[in-house]
């Protein structure tokens, strides 16, 4: 009796809830259209530095325009200019908080079936060499079937990745600010909040280049996992905090909203600062200090599947001397400090800590298995002079 019960309870609430989800209406669809055009067009036109990607299992070395910062300065500011502009004539962006059910029905339709372009993509006109079928087309669609797609010399997911998916995230929270503005006047939570993910959203496009060296990008192919994830879910997830704090004003106080700010700007240094010991420590090839001290580097010699040998190195000073993924333990701070204004009333501002840390410590395991495999010896030997993972001393 007791599970029927249940059942007939969580029916009604799938019911209820997609009661509230609506069709795609013309202005949502223009909106998202022209924000994907205009994404594909800034890429392409911005000028900027050409940087390479890491070396590919296959020997190929991928190129980027670095122009991921002047994108992300220059949407903002038109975001800004426009949200003025569009003011006297009673028109605010904050129709996009109003039919957000409608932005994710079309993200979730639009991402399906650029899927299914991107898997007959790579199964017909593959881009490089670094692709190829499991054998599944279930699992091809779901995992991809090339590691750098480009189409029309735009790379598929430097625009899922940064120039969509991650700009999203900062336009929905400036969304939220003037939704919440509009609704309650000035709140300090939702300051606090907005304030620190855009700091760390500024902060990812000014080291974007140092993106393309992570495991999305070396590891993941371009298919539903990283696509739609991009797509969808950043939108839908990484915003919730904002979202949750339009319809749940929290008056912090002076005092709780600089602690907060304070300690998320902390946050947000330290992870800077381990990802700038990386790069230091790769572009001088070792010969450099960090914190008064000469580099400690181990060299890894590996093989690629053309049998060519290649050498990366592996960092053991610093943050990275403390564990081998430390630059994960201020970005889960991170995440705290811009969800806590929220307070603990209600679960749903910490959805996107939670995933993330699940997230992260996952990836620790999948990393360390890449790179034992990569890496072999020179991988134990890491693994002995840095014996953890993510927090030191514990874990």
């Amino acid at each position: 009796m007791l599970s029927v019960l249940v059942n007939k309870s969580f029916i009604g609430g799938v019911i209820e809830i997609w009661s509230h989800v609506h069709a795609p209406s013309l202005p949502v669809l223009c909106i998202l259209i022209m924000y994907a055009v205009y994404t594909i067009c800034v890429m392409k036109i911005l000028p900027g530095p050409t940087v390479y990607g890491p070396v590919t299992p296959k020997g190929n070395i991928p190129v980027y325009t670095d122009n991921g910062f002047k994108h992300y300065l220059l949407t903002m500011a038109l975001f800004c200019f426009l949200t003025f502009l569009l003011h006297p004539l009673g028109l605010s962006p904050s129709i996009i908080y109003d039919r957000f059910d409608e932005v994710l029905v079309s993200l979730n339709v639009f991402s399906l079936i650029f899927c299914i372009f991107l898997y007959l993509k790579g199964k017909f006109s593959p881009s490089s060499t670094d692709s190829g079928s499991s054998g599944n087309i279930i699992f091809d669609y779901y995992w991809g079937m090339e590691l750098y797609p480009r189409v029309f010399g735009v790379d598929i997911k430097l625009f899922t990745n940064c120039r969509f998916g991650m700009m999203a995230w900062a336009l929905l929270v400036c969304v939220h600010v003037v939704k919440s503005y509009e609704l309650h006047g000035f709140v300090d939570s939702m300051f606090v909040s907005a304030f620190l993910q855009l700091l760390y959203i500024t902060k990812f496009f000014w080291w974007e280049s140092g993106y393309l060296h992570t495991i999305d990008i070396m590891l993941d192919r371009a298919g539903f996992y990283i696509c739609w994830g991009c797509l969808v879910y950043i939108p839908g997830m990484y915003t919730s905090v904002s979202l949750y704090l339009v319809s749940h004003p929290v008056r912090l106080g002076p005092l709780l909203a600089d602690v907060i700010l304070l300690l998320g700007a902390l946050s947000i240094y330290v992870n800077f600062s381990a990802d700038k010991q990386k790069q230091d420590a790769r572009r001088t090839n070792g010969d450099c200090t960090i914190w008064g001290r000469k580099a400690q580097t181990i060299r890894a010699r590996y093989q690629l599947e053309n049998g060519e040998v290649k050498e990366s190195l592996l960092l053991a000073s610093g943050w990275w001397g403390l564990s081998r993924h430390f630059h994960y333990v201020p970005e889960i701070l991170l995440a705290f400090f811009w969800s806590v204004p929220a307070l603990f009333q209600n679960l749903f501002p910490y959805s996107y800590l939670i995933f993330l840390t699940i997230l992260l410590t996952h990836r620790s395991y999948r990393d360390d298995h890449k790179c034992r495999i990569k890496y072999g010896p020179a991988w134990a030997e890491y693994c002995k002079k840095v014996p953890y993972k993510i927090i030191p001393f514990v874990f």
